[in-house]
């Protein structure tokens, strides 16, 4: 006999456990839930002997796994849509940045923004996302630039997690563009992001994961590894923004440290992805980003099919490069853009999502010892998830057992 909390019943799942039926789909199922988990999903014909507390009965929606983004940028100063118009009308990135526009002006706008004041700002960003089924985010810091401005950033993505109502995984991207004060000494910058800020914000318990943007734009592989030995002595797993506008070898980087994930890779060559495959890295696909900066040249999908890599997708909200803050709209894009069937695109919002923050045993599939992270949707069929844009489809999210009010 199971005693549950709450049975949720009349309801098609889609489990997304790998092996079985298309997206781990059961026509008729039934979920038993305790203490926020997950004890019993399958169909309802074999629902064991149980007891609940609770009926929910959802008149035949379908159930999914809460969604996970796991790339954002989700905390920060301002925004950047005047520099949009700018854009659209003609002027070239190189020219605004020059009129003090660009990254510069959202680590102005972030190091001038209070703490509350970083909050309520992100949480507006986070109830688009929250509004698609998204159940877990992962919060990068970055446009702080500075040892207090970096710390901020970071408490305020604890606070998300705390009061959001979402699960929280935060990022640690002290290498993510060289701030004005030190563009004439970029080496010790490093050594300040490296040996000052990074120590600072893990004693501080801020930090889940440490990332770094490789490109000759940005920082080198050799001063990502300098990071990474860091993050790795500190016992934290890493993460890479890698070959996203040249192959500059950074999927071999993720790969060679371990890491949890290897995002953008748009320009990964096919010995990049053997190695990301070797590794067991996942790879993060970013299709609003491609698609705000006019991208030509997709991620190698193919390749990544053919090695066995697993291929997560996110938004990548940010202020500059994917303002999305639409998880159905991010699964539509990599579909559209990138060719990735809906259930491959549903998966890696979900269980490969889960995986590429280190959380595969937490969440990111229906199944017995899994967080009771819930999205429940008004659609007919789960391929509506990859097929609609814009339309809102979310009926219910429950995060750990409890239903959004």
């Amino acid at each position: 006999m199971i005693r549950a909390d709450r049975l949720i019943t009349n309801c098609r799942l889609a489990t997304m456990a790998e092996g079985g039926a298309a997206y781990g789909a059961t026509g008729d199922g039934a979920i038993l839930i305790s203490a926020g988990r997950i004890v019993w999903a399958g169909a309802r014909a074999d629902l064991p002997a149980h007891e609940a507390a609770t009926t929910d009965r959802l008149n035949g929606r379908w159930v999914t796994p809460g969604l996970v983004d796991g790339h954002t940028h989700l905390v920060f100063g301002g925004d950047r849509s005047g520099e949009f118009e700018q854009r659209l009308g003609g002027a070239t990135y190189e020219e605004i940045a020059r009129a003090g526009g660009g990254i510069v002006s959202s680590v102005a706008a972030t190091r001038a923004a209070p703490e509350d004041a970083l909050y309520a700002s992100a949480l507006a960003r986070l109830a688009g996302l929250k509004a698609t089924g998204v159940t877990t985010v992962e919060i990068k810091s970055g446009y702080g630039l500075d040892r207090d401005s970096e710390l901020k950033m970071l408490r305020v993505a604890r606070r998300i997690g705390r009061e959001g109502g979402v699960r929280v995984r935060t990022s640690y991207l002290g290498l993510h563009a060289v701030p004005p004060e030190w563009k004439a000494d970029r080496g010790r910058y490093v050594d300040l992001a490296v040996d000052d800020i990074l120590p600072a914000a893990h004693a501080e318990g801020l930090v889940d994961a440490v990332d770094a943007y490789c490109e000759p734009i940005a920082f080198s592989t050799e001063e990502v590894a300098r990071l990474f030995d860091r993050a790795k002595a500190l016992g934290l797993p890493v993460k890479l923004h890698a070959d996203q506008l040249s192959d500059g070898g950074g999927a071999a980087l993720a790969a060679r440290y371990g890491a949890l994930s290897a995002d953008h890779v748009e320009h990964t060559s096919e010995a990049g992805v053997r190695a990301m495959a070797e590794a067991g890295v996942v790879a993060v696909l970013l299709p609003g980003a491609y698609l705000m900066l006019r991208e030509t040249t997709p991620p190698p999908i193919a390749l990544m099919r053919r090695h066995g890599v697993a291929m997560a997708v996110a938004t990548d909200c940010n202020p500059g490069t994917s303002p999305v803050a639409s998880m159905t709209a991010a699964i539509n894009l990599a579909c559209v853009q990138f060719r990735l069937t809906p259930e491959e695109a549903l998966a890696g919002a979900t269980r490969t999502g889960a995986r590429a923050l280190g959380l595969e045993d937490e969440i990111g599939t229906l199944e017995a010892g899994k967080a009771a992270d819930l999205a429940v949707w008004d659609i007919e069929r789960p391929a509506e998830l990859a097929y609609w844009l814009g339309k809102p489809l979310l009926a219910r999210r429950m995060v750990a057992g409890v239903w959004d009010a």
